[in-house]
């Protein structure tokens, strides 16, 4: 698959969150990278599939403002390498960009499935 194609699938899974996450993000963008650099991959393993970086939305006081937006970046190669059909690889993305916009909310996974969103 193509950088192209995949950034559209990243962008659809964005688009396709609830009405909740997407009323209330705030100061946070989504990119597509090839796979983890190394400092990535030595803090966090070389199967890294996605990666928030950013200050949590329940843990900015008064002091934040001005700040640079939160960053998740959804990793293809990695998510290509677990996935076998197109249809799996829409899924994956969907449930990275997911996870990974749960920690800009300080949602954990088990909260995710309690409300049904995973």
């Amino acid at each position: 698959m193509t950088s192209e194609e995949f950034e559209k699938l990243a962008d659809k899974a964005v688009k396709g969150l609830p009405k909740f996450f997407k009323n209330k993000m705030q100061n946070i963008v989504v990119v597509v990278a090839g796979s983890p650099d190394r400092a990535q991959e030595r803090r966090f393993g070389r199967g890294l599939l996605g990666l928030y970086e950013g200050v949590p939305l329940l843990d900015r006081g008064t002091y934040y403002s001005g700040a640079m937006p939160d960053k998740i970046t959804i990793f293809q190669k990695n998510i290509e390498a677990q996935c076998h059909d197109p249809e799996e690889l829409e899924g994956e993305v969907r449930h990275v960009v997911m996870h990974e916009i749960a920690h800009h909310f300080g949602m954990t996974d088990e909260e995710l499935k309690a409300k049904g969103l995973y």
